[in-house]
């Protein structure tokens, strides 16, 4: 068995060592690529994602697990079997060509998105829309689902999970929110968020940026930052993590908030364990989680009072002119001001949920065939008025905005909301592990937290499913009260309730 699982080992490392070319390919695509190299890149991320599927469900492959097969030694090899026989058995139904079209239709529908959505023209990104929606529903087939075509492509992100539970925790989140929405909206007190807007020079941005993200504990001699359309966190291994984000130097928030989320996500990726690299066991363990990371860095921590009882006065003094005469307090109810937006990554905490159910009730009508993608726009703009009480003006502002579907991604948004309700039960059980949490935030002490998390979930890899770890951790399965809770906790003394 020693010899069949060095063998496996030597294999699942080749395809990580593979997906990791791919994945910096990818990082070059979205930060650094000239222009016309664009049907170049696809071909090249095509091959790869051919040669990844290819080496992920071969003879081989299949031989090396059904001998180990119940044979495991330790946790660390039954992560790593179980997690590649499920893998496996998924990929395999899945033909190599399916594999390479989707990522050659995605690569040249990104650079489609980046045009349609800078030019506002929806129709210019709706023939790679409607492609990839069509191969997604081939993979969804091709894998079986056993109510509907979207469970197949919610498992590939969240393993385990199903449509209906999500539609479920959506729908228990809609009312209390909205609800919570309309109290804040005639509360007494209204924060200013009018002082976010100003004159950031986009070089003081860069610079605070980094000092917030290497004092939470980003390690920039394992990692870096640039600059993107969409920011996201790309992990290859934990001694190389790219990050990206977007200045604007009239508002304060996108970057700031923006950078500390991507953070949130690369100290996750950097805090798995390196001799585990490229295996099951040294990979996150599903988005949901990595997003209960990303929330829990940029929200629970980066917009709380303690968090800016540490770094206000060097705040002030990055950005002298628009802020040095606005006070702590005004400053911070004005950060965490909620108002119904237009864009998902600018939205306040107890708004960004609504903006993911309804990308989730798109999607599944997308993928079921109940919306034509010639309706998105028209679509997206009513349920934004329904869920939101906003309508954008314009395609950029609405369904243009995330690079998601550009990316075939369709099962990822749920996710986002997930990550919320994992990071308040998670941070919810650091508050009670370490009772004095947020004086050592105010202090500038964000080590404790950070070991804190390495130890209860990035070692673990894939150890556990995401509603396994969350049980561990916090001694609950997935619940929205804690979500709930620290909302009003939060934001009722903000607004006087």
């Amino acid at each position: 068995m020693s010899d069949s699982y060095a063998e496996l080992m030597v294999k699942i490392r080749e395809i990580g060592q593979l997906e990791a070319v791919e994945s910096l390919l990818d990082w070059d695509l979205e930060t650094q690529m000239p222009p016309n190299a664009l049907r170049c890149r696809a071909d090249q991320l095509s091959l790869l994602a051919r040669l990844v599927h290819d080496r992920r469900t071969g003879d081989e492959m299949d031989r090396l697990l059904s001998q180990i097969n119940g044979s495991a030694e330790d946790s660390v090899q039954e992560t790593n079997v179980r997690e590649m026989r499920r893998t496996f058995d998924r990929s395999v139904k899945i033909p190599s060509e399916l594999v390479g079209k989707i990522s050659h239709v995605s690569a040249m529908a990104k650079g489609a998105w980046a045009e349609a959505r800078e030019d506002s023209r929806f129709e210019h990104f709706a023939p790679h829309l409607s492609e990839l929606i069509e191969l997604k529903r081939q993979v969804a087939d091709l894998v079986g689902f056993e109510d509907e075509r979207y469970d197949a492509l919610l498992d590939e992100f969240e393993p385990g999970m199903k449509t209906a539970l999500v539609a479920e925790v959506f729908e228990g989140l809609r009312g209390p929110l909205s609800d919570f929405v309309r109290r804040l909206r005639d509360a007494p007190n209204k924060p200013d968020a009018s002082i976010l807007r100003g004159h950031f020079p986009q070089a003081a941005q860069e610079k605070f940026a980094r000092r917030l993200t290497s004092a939470i504990g980003f390690d920039f001699q394992s990692g870096r930052l640039d600059v993107s359309t969409h920011p996201f966190c790309s992990g290859v291994v934990p001694t190389d993590v790219r990050m990206t984000t977007r200045y604007q130097e009239d508002f304060f928030s996108a970057s700031t908030f923006g950078t500390l989320h991507e953070a949130g996500h690369g100290m996750y990726e950097q805090g798995l364990l390196e001799e585990h690299a490229f295996t099951p066991m040294g990979s996150a363990v599903s988005l949901g989680i990595h997003e209960s990371q990303s929330r829990l860095w940029e929200n629970f921590v980066g917009r709380s009072r303690p968090f800016w009882d540490h770094f206000y006065g060097e705040c002030q003094e990055a950005f002298p002119d628009a802020l040095g005469g606005v006070g702590l307090d005004p400053f911070h109810a004005a950060i965490n001001a909620v108002h119904p937006s237009l864009i998902r990554v600018e939205a306040d905490e107890v708004t960004y949920n609504l903006h993911i159910i309804l990308r989730f009730e798109m999607e599944r009508q997308l993928i079921d065939g109940a919306l034509a993608v010639k309706d998105v726009p028209d679509a997206w703009n009513a349920k934004m008025q329904d869920l939101l009480g906003v309508s954008p003006e314009c395609d950029r502002e609405g369904c243009l905005q995330d690079i998601h579907w550009s990316m075939g991604t369709f099962g990822y948004f749920p996710t986002y909301a997930l990550g919320n309700l994992y990071a308040a039960q998670i941070f919810e059980t650091a508050n009670r592990d370490i009772p004095d949490l947020a004086d050592r935030i105010g202090r500038g002490d964000f080590a404790t937290l950070l070991e804190w998390l390495r130890e209860n979930i990035h070692r673990h890899g894939q150890r556990y499913r995401s509603d396994d770890l969350i049980q561990k951790i916090t001694g609950k399965s997935m619940s929205t009260q804690p979500f709930m809770n620290y909302l009003h906790a939060k934001f009722s003394p903000i607004y006087g309730l």
